[in-house]
């Protein structure tokens, strides 16, 4: 599993479920088979393609859901002349994140991006193993 350490905190942001800094030992193995790929979206790139997806399919979708809608709209559009199936997770409904989505129509959200210095402040604390 990969850490920062027990005393990185990261930000608050909209999606908390996703706030914390470790990968499980699945997804951990799963990354260093080469199977999959980890990849990096900005809160207001999943909230914008959540809005899309409720206006096209009906369904809120939960904040943490938005990141998987943002990957997947990213590896749709990559090439559209190639034939492809794309499977994401829509774990949940986003009704009782309302007020997220109050906050990313009223601009009071951001992007949030971990600078060299944070994780390096943080990993210089982790023990020499």
């Amino acid at each position: 599993m990969h850490t920062l350490g027990h005393d990185f905190i990261p930000p608050g942001i909209h999606a908390g479920g996703l706030r914390y800094h470790g990968m499980s030992p699945i997804v951990s193995a799963l990354v260093r088979e080469k199977l999959v790929e980890p990849v990096s979206v900005h809160q207001l790139e999943c909230f914008e393609a959540g809005i899309l997806f409720a206006r096209t399919e009906g369904i809120i979708p939960a904040p943490e859901s938005c990141h998987a809608i943002r990957t997947a709209i990213v590896e749709a559009t990559r090439d559209p002349n190639l034939p492809q199936t794309i499977l994401f997770n829509l774990s949940g409904h986003g009704l009782l994140d309302l007020s997220s989505y109050e906050d990313y129509f009223a601009g009071k959200l951001k992007n949030v991006i971990y600078t060299d210095e944070e994780i390096n402040r943080s990993i210089k604390n982790l023990p020499k193993i």
